[in-house]
């Protein structure tokens, strides 16, 4: 075995170890790796490096040079031995030429306490290798083509990373050149409930609503490492067996056939030898900002949002990077075009800050004009100032991220004035399967009178709720707005491309006379009380393969809602479908392809 670091520097470099030691494939004859050569190899970084395999005793006794110095200084080899070890090497040269050829591409990575060579070659762009239907040459570019040799399509800096980069099947088949991206990718997931809760199922009878949510989408991009982008992306979500009466279906749920981006877009690297970077996007397109609390890409939920207008950022690579934008949010239709509209305009600015790794901080003005809806009670005009402070988790540390929100304007013709403080501390320990231990708070404050002079619900704007309240699609129970919410999660990696997770969280309404956002129901007296139960989640993540795990991923998950005294109340009872007070299980499975 012939390692090399990722730094191009042979493991004695760095271990003191000779030369010898760890290049085993020369030498005046072949010998066990000593103990040197394996302390190199644990103490080589945990990067990507390269293993070549090969029969070491076959290649050394046919090695000529092994051969010319034995028989320089005359070492007593036996005639019969020197054939017979030639004929061997011969044998292994016609029978397994291609082994002694064959590479691996792989990393070295420490997995309870012990450093195991992981492969990180993608056996789909392997086996198009084999199938002759990619050369060699186009197979080791495009098995380069990550980390710092990503080739960032349009919306790079618009969206989070994981949800646009994987190995591009399709386009590798076809001989596409790196300036052209085309990538394919669908969602499947079966998800099930009983005893729904919402007065709008109230048609339903209380039966269990089952249904199969499919997203699909196509992204064609132009333009790979040049400063000019261009980028289309489709996308189609509908749900299936949903059409019993009280089946929950709107525009969270079905957007069938529509534009999701559509924008160009110019990179200028190293503005005026300054050193730092500057994007500029127009038309149509997806947004994260930060943590997602607030405007997002939607993962989980079926349908996406999106904007029509301008965005511009600056930067210094991962130290800060400022943004700011102007856009009208793009209004879903459940079978038509989306739309847009100039009623409704959203703006801001989004200030980053990674100088210490113990002290990131985000700073944030978002602002909303929203005069679309007939009813003018309902016209938003709305402020929402955030800040942000996180340390991202690391093994034998502590974690921590608080995130909170104001917002202020008016809400018809009332003030409105809310605000959602978000609190969670974590710690991973340096156990078998790095377990990480979460506790986590969440309040978002509701109107304390309902109908009265100023409205305190706050407005959950374009935000996503999975990734610290609760699975959304068609369960969704809880939003941020008029909540309060402690609760803790517990995850684990058994494998590197397993992830399971267990969360608890204790749920009661702001305000009690407040509505219980998303649901429909209400108690303007307060007499329900404000305890609406606990949940109990666990969740599995699963990549068969861990090369593939960008490319081809399993998603399962069950809750269980054991429901509060609010839903005992005769009030809510009259507005809940039948049985709805009971507890509710939901359950989901899902696959994800990307070619």
């Amino acid at each position: 075995m012939h390692c090399v670091s990722a730094d191009g520097r042979p493991p004695h470099a760095r271990t003191g170890c000779s030369a010898d030691h760890t290049n085993l494939l020369v030498g005046t004859s072949w010998r066990a790796p000593s103990a040197c050569v394996f302390r190199a190899m644990k103490e080589a970084p945990t990067r990507s490096r390269i293993v070549e395999r090969s029969s070491l005793i076959g290649l050394q006794i046919f090695h000529p040079v092994v051969l010319y110095r034995s028989m320089k200084y005359g070492e007593k080899l036996m005639v019969k031995r020197r054939w017979w070890g030639a004929f061997l090497s011969i044998m292994l040269l016609i029978v397994g030429v291609e082994s002694v050829r064959a590479v691996e591409y792989g990393e070295v990575v420490q997995r309870n306490g012990e450093w195991v060579f992981r492969s990180t070659e993608d056996p789909v762009l392997k086996l198009m290798l084999t199938k002759g239907l990619i050369t060699n040459e186009r197979y080791l570019e495009v098995s380069a083509q990550k980390g710092k040799n990503w080739i960032e399509p349009a919306d790079a800096v618009l969206n989070l990373r994981r949800d646009i980069e994987w190995n591009r099947y399709v386009k590798t088949a076809m001989h596409l050149p790196d300036w052209i991206d085309l990538g394919l990718e669908n969602r499947t997931r079966f998800e099930s409930y009983d005893h729904p809760w919402r007065a709008t199922q109230v048609a339903g009878g209380g039966g269990t609503d089952a249904q199969l949510a499919l997203r699909s989408r196509a992204r064609v991009g132009l333009g790979g490492k040049g400063p000019f982008r261009f980028l289309f992306e489709g996308q189609d979500s509908r749900e299936l067996s949903n059409d019993e009466p009280g089946d929950f279906r709107n525009n969270t749920t079905v957007n069938q056939f529509d534009i999701l981006q559509l924008f160009g877009s110019v990179t200028v690297n190293n503005v005026g030898g300054s050193g730092l970077r500057t994007d500029l996007h127009f038309g149509r397109m997806t947004m994260d900002f930060g943590m997602r609390r607030y405007v997002a890409r939607n993962d989980f939920r079926n349908t996406t949002n999106a904007f029509d207008g301008v965005h511009w950022q600056i930067g210094e690579g991962q130290t800060w990077r400022f943004r700011a934008f102007l856009v009208e949010p793009v209004i879903r239709k459940l079978e038509q075009l989306d739309e847009q509209t100039a009623k409704s305009v959203f703006w801001g600015a989004y200030a980053e800050s990674q100088h210490f790794p113990w002290f990131n901080v985000n700073a944030y003005y978002f602002g909303l004009n929203d005069q679309q809806q007939q009813n003018k009670n309902l016209h938003r005009t709305y402020s929402t100032f955030g800040l942000r402070l996180f340390k991202s988790p690391a093994i034998n540390e502590f974690d921590y991220e608080f995130e909170g929100a104001v917002q202020t304007g008016r809400l018809g013709n009332v003030d409105h004035f809310a605000y959602n403080p978000n609190v969670e501390a974590g710690y991973t320990f340096n156990l078998p399967w790095t377990p990480r231990f979460l506790a986590q708070y969440a309040y978002s404050s509701g109107s304390r009178t309902p109908g009265g002079s100023q409205d305190g619900n706050f407005d959950i704007l374009f935000g996503a709720r999975r990734f610290d309240l609760t699975p959304t699609g068609i369960w969704g129970p809880f939003f941020r707005s008029n909540i309060s919410a402690p609760g803790w999660r517990l995850s684990a990696q058994p494998a590197d491309n397993v992830t399971v997770s267990v969360k608890q969280r204790f749920w009661y309404l702001a305000q009690a006379t407040a509505a219980f956002v998303g649901s429909g129901l209400q108690d303007p007296t307060g007499g329900s009380g404000n305890y609406l139960g606990h949940d109990l989640e666990l969740r599995a993540q699963w990549a068969p393969l861990w090369a593939m795990r960008q490319n081809l991923d399993f998603d399962f998950g069950y809750v269980h809602w054991f429901k509060g005294s609010y839903f005992d109340s005769p009030a809510i009872i009259a507005q809940m479908p039948a049985g709805g007070n009971k507890d509710s299980d939901y359950f989901y499975a899902s696959v994800r392809v990307r070619l």
